[in-house]
């Protein structure tokens, strides 16, 4: 069992209100979220030098949970982490995390670092690893009545790093770049940005894997984007529903004429876009495509299909 460290008044404590209700399991203890810290020498905050996953919980069911769980852990693989926990203990934290703050639609991270080392320098040996899941009400990257209304999208002249410099299938803290090219779509007042790779290929959105439908056949990129897991289950939807996919690289053009685009992520799930940098995406609408993959999507979720159920998370 964990522990569960009661709040104690230390200097001027920010307000539990101020940050959120709930606990979060630091290194096998379970903190008031008022209270959950880690040190100001932690390898994720000096050097990004972490890896993190997302999932969500809905209609009581925490969805596809092994599949996120496979990909932190070849993100730590990848990158020579290690935890203060065994590989297969993940599954249980993250229930009893979910479990302790009450929540049946949720929002839930588990991060990674490679921790604190003797010394504040970016020498990643002899590092004690940090280990974090936090569990908040349900959050979605897309803004209120997006799904109605479609994004509006700009295409960045900030670029995705490369596989070269940093395989974007290692889902890592180090999200700098794509915080700047949302920026650069803020400033030309856009929804969302699109990333492209050195050569001009459009990879995905910060925060979305994105698809393309162009004459009944969805297209999703081939190159630079992470493995994500609702791009991985539109394809799967796509397959039972009998709808032609594509995986190829996209370019610019490929956009401007499709029929539909859309984005996908766990925090948002299927979100569509009607406009890329000014330019109508068809008539400017959410497209049939998008939405009966979004309703199988949906369907998908309320029948507890890939879902481990919130109330059995401490069985």
């Amino acid at each position: 069992m964990m522990a569960i460290v009661k709040p104690t008044p230390v200097g001027n404590p920010t307000p539990l209100a101020t940050v959120g209700p709930g606990l979060v399991w630091i290194n096998g203890v379970l903190k008031p979220t008022g209270q959950a810290m880690i040190s100001v020498f932690d390898h994720g905050l000096l050097y990004g030098d972490g890896v993190f996953d997302t999932m969500f919980a809905t209609y009581g069911y925490i969805f596809k949970l092994r599949q996120h769980l496979e990909r932190f852990v070849r993100s730590l693989r990848a990158t020579r982490m290690t935890m203060p926990i065994p590989e297969v203990d993940l599954d249980g934290v993250v229930r009893e995390t979910v479990a302790a703050n009450g929540l049946r639609d949720a929002y839930i991270k588990i991060v990674a670092t490679r921790g604190v080392s003797p010394e504040p320098l970016l020498d990643p040996r002899n590092c004690t690893p940090t280990l974090i899941v936090f569990v908040r009400p349900y959050l979605s990257l897309a803004g209120a009545g997006k799904r109605e209304t479609g994004l509006s999208t700009k295409l960045t002249s900030i670029q995705r790093i490369g596989h070269s410099a940093l395989d974007p299938r290692v889902k890592s803290l180090n999200y700098l770049n794509l915080v700047l090219a949302k920026f650069e779509a803020i400033n030309a007042n856009a929804d969302e940005a699109l990333l492209m790779d050195e050569e001009g290929y459009v990879c995905e959105a910060p925060g979305y894997n994105f698809f393309v439908v162009r004459d009944g056949v969805v297209l999703t990129p081939d190159r630079g984007v992470l493995e994500g897991i609702t791009r991985e289950t539109v394809l799967e939807i796509c397959g039972e529903l009998g709808v032609p996919t594509l995986i190829k690289s996209l370019a610019p053009f490929d956009l401007f004429v499709a029929d539909e685009i859309f984005l996908t992520s766990t925090a948002a799930g299927l979100v569509p876009v009607t406009k890329v940098d000014g330019a109508l995406i068809a008539d400017g609408r959410p497209g049939p495509m998008f939405r009966r993959i979004d309703a199988a999507y949906e369907q998908m979720q309320r029948s507890g299909r890939y879902g481990t159920p919130v109330e059995d998370a401490t069985a």
